[in-house]
């Protein structure tokens, strides 16, 4: 990975918009579409995940991502990484015969959805997503993917929010974020 980590983050950090009081009072969204816009962050960005997977040197048959903000870098690192992209979705969004795993949510429950036949037995997966708060999404992406038989090798993010502490859910497995923030800055 890059010499100077903080730095990166930073840099990373400067590209991210906070909108408060969205998409409810209290909230401080973090807007990556300012980021997204910038070709060099873009590229800087998939540039950073990729490096640290290269220094780890792990291969991966599939990139997995959740919807919807998930699939933009799952599917440039796929790409990149030359591997297969394989979405979950929401309920009723995947055409095909799926699996499905229903999750806690803070206010209720939510469910998510795989194709039955995304992935192989003993597939290598990386799942990646924009953003780790309570890890909910994460834990039924993982579910997902074992129930199917592929072993998730490392779950990648662009931005942690650590005061939600969502990575204490994901003990076990190599989890990456570029930018963690502390609070809610």
């Amino acid at each position: 990975m890059a010499v100077n980590c903080e730095k990166n983050a930073d840099y990373i950090k400067s590209k991210i918009r906070n909108i408060p009081d969205f998409p409810k009072k209290g909230i401080m969204f973090k807007d990556i579409t300012t980021l997204l816009k910038d070709a060099k962050a873009l590229r800087f960005v998939i540039e950073e995940f990729m490096d640290y997977y290269d220094e780890k040197n792990i291969h991966f048959d599939k990139i997995v991502s959740a919807e919807s903000r998930g699939f933009i870098f799952g599917a440039i690192l796929a790409h990149e990484l030359r591997c297969g992209f394989v979405p979950i979705r929401k309920p009723g969004k995947l055409p095909g015969k799926t699996v499905s795993h229903e999750y806690e949510l803070e206010y209720g429950q939510d469910k998510l959805e795989i194709h039955e036949d995304a992935l192989d037995f003993g597939d290598s997966v990386l799942i990646v997503d924009d953003l780790l708060a309570t890890g909910g999404t994460s834990v039924a992406a993982i579910k997902l993917c074992e129930k199917l038989g592929a072993k998730v090798k490392g779950i990648a993010f662009l931005v942690e929010l650590g005061y939600l502490h969502g990575r204490e859910k994901l003990k076990g497995y190599d989890v990456f974020s570029l930018v963690d923030y502390d609070s809610e800055e």
